[in-house]
């Protein structure tokens, strides 16, 4: 810790932070969650426990003089056997909604992934510091936006004057529920992702569900999504279906009418925005699974290619053009009695232009460029006066 300032000591409570749905004690400190613990009890898969731990639009939310923050916590990193070291953790912070620094935690644990096997390993390191400072030492909000893709313990948090939580600013809240790209894979920092940067956009407060390899049309995750107060709720569905070659079409259907059967058993009227699969070449006629391409991995990059037999199609196997026309029809369907459903063709956001543009660096997930042009594209489409969101009043004193 460094002694250049007159230090205050805050615990680190719910009061604190926005976009965390539970908190967990550990033997550090503080672990964010971002599906409940009844949810995350239902499911003893690896990929989700990781991804949902994984801070994606989670941050601290202050309202200081101060002129100095410390933050001290234990990430947990992964290593990709094979595959180029990964970068630290980025923590992006914010004051008065502008970015205006970043840092990162040395050190930590570490996670290590074969992906040729799915085999892993653990390994505990020690806690870090991060350290801002040169802030103005005028009453500001202050923001510490946690690295989307580390698992992130909270320990301590150091002020030089005293801090409280941002009071309510009456801005609506986003509930947005989705695969690794709305979790953030390979954008730039936590406060650039798609959705973050669309949530900043509209003047909305975000919370991200965005479940790395996790939009599996889990009843826990509708669940989860049911039980959270929000005024809006969007779900982009489709590319982790094919990508697990976990279903076909026969089970496809009706696994999403019970996905929305539930959110609406609890959120009647919310405006709610069913987004189909982004532009992926691999998968568009082709089912999954999507595999690591070891001749890749072999270079030391790390790329996917489509495992699937496009003949799978005529038994129902799922590809994103199949996935597509079915959620545009399911919510043709639906919304002749729910006039607060809405579809996106996920192609207005990136598309086949845009691949060509912007290509998918892994085949899969976009860049920290592709990331801003879909964010601002979701903000100008579903925020709108005439969007999905454009209109829509506080649904928060709903049933819940």
């Amino acid at each position: 810790m460094n002694t250049e300032y007159d230090w205050i000591t805050t615990p680190i409570t719910a009061g604190l932070l926005r976009g965390a749905l539970d908190l967990e004690r550990t033997a550090h400190g503080l672990l964010p969650h971002r599906l409940p613990a009844r949810a995350r009890a239902q499911c003893a898969d690896a990929q989700l426990a990781m991804a949902e731990s994984q801070p994606s639009g989670v941050r601290l939310a202050l309202r200081t003089r101060a002129t100095a923050v410390e933050l001290d916590t234990l990430p947990t990193k992964r290593h990709y056997v094979g595959a180029p070291p990964r970068p630290d953790g980025v923590y992006d912070l914010l004051v008065d909604g502008r970015l205006a620094a970043r840092g990162s935690v040395a050190g930590g644990s570490t996670l290590t992934v074969d992906m040729a096997t799915g085999t892993t390993g653990h390994r505990t390191g020690p806690v870090g510091t991060l350290r801002f400072t040169g802030l103005p030492a005028t009453v500001k909000d202050v923001e510490i936006w946690l690295p989307h893709n580390e698992t992130t313990e909270l320990v301590a948090l150091r002020t030089d004057a005293p801090v409280e939580p941002v009071p309510d600013r009456g801005r609506r809240v986003w509930l947005h529920h989705g695969s690794s790209i709305s979790h953030g894979s390979d954008a730039d920092g936590p406060s650039t992702t798609w959705p973050a940067l669309a949530a900043s956009l509209a003047g909305v407060d975000l919370i991200n569900l965005g479940l790395g390899g996790g939009a599996l049309l889990d009843p826990f995750t509708a669940r989860a999504v049911r039980d959270t107060p929000a005024d809006l709720i969007s779900l982009k569905i489709g590319i982790n279906l094919v990508n697990t070659d976990l279903m076909r079409l026969r089970t496809f259907t009706p696994a999403v009418h019970g996905f929305l059967d539930t959110i609406r058993e609890g959120r009647p009227t919310t405006p709610l925005l069913v987004v189909s699969p982004l532009h992926c070449p691999i998968h568009e006629d082709t089912p999954g699974p999507s595999v690591p391409d070891l001749t890749a991995l072999g270079a030391g990059r790390l790329r996917f290619r489509a495992a699937g037999d496009p003949a799978a199609r005529a038994s129902g196997g799922l590809t994103l053009a199949v996935v597509r026309d079915e959620l545009a029809r399911i919510v043709r369907q639906r919304a002749a009695e729910d006039p607060h459903l809405h579809h996106l063709d996920g192609r207005a956001l990136y598309g086949e232009a845009d691949y060509a543009e912007l290509p998918l660096p892994d085949e899969l997930h976009p860049d920290a460029g592709t990331h801003r042009r879909i964010g601002e594209r979701f903000a100008a489409l579903a925020f709108a006066a005439e969007g999905p969101f454009g209109a829509a009043q506080p649904s928060r004193k709903g049933p819940i």
